[in-house]
């Protein structure tokens, strides 16, 4: 692979959060979701399959500057992780196959709707 592949998630706010007080069966509902979703954008974008070990990145920029954890966006990572596994990028999403690096948050853009979207690399 050469170069990042770059999926837009179709969010405009992270679905799910650590913070989350919602029921399990919507918290599974949602995660199911996410990694479904996650899984046909693979497809669609042709992103490489069987791969011996990538390295993937949930990024989000917020609609707004208010103060946000990236740690708070591991749910959404986990997820999407899972669906680039049922996609078959990898075998698993254990640390010697996937390298899953911290979320980052980039600033706010004036005007523009909050966006989310992860970039699949090889390892660093």
């Amino acid at each position: 692979m050469s170069g990042d592949i770059v999926l837009e998630l179709p969010y405009q706010n992270p679905p799910l959060s650590m913070n989350d007080r919602k029921h399990h069966m919507a918290r599974a509902r949602i995660t199911r979701q996410i990694r479904s979703t996650t899984a046909w954008l693979a497809k669609q974008a042709k992103v490489p399959i069987g791969l011996e070990h990538a390295t993937v990145c949930l990024h989000y920029r917020p609609r707004d500057r208010r103060v946000r954890d990236a740690d708070n966006l591991m749910p959404v990572l986990k997820a999407a992780c899972d669906g680039l596994v049922d996609y078959g990028l990898t075998a698993d999403d254990t640390p010697e196959l996937m390298q899953k690096l911290m979320p980052i948050i980039h600033p706010a853009e004036k005007g523009r709707p909050g966006s989310l979207w992860l970039t699949i690399g090889d390892p660093q």
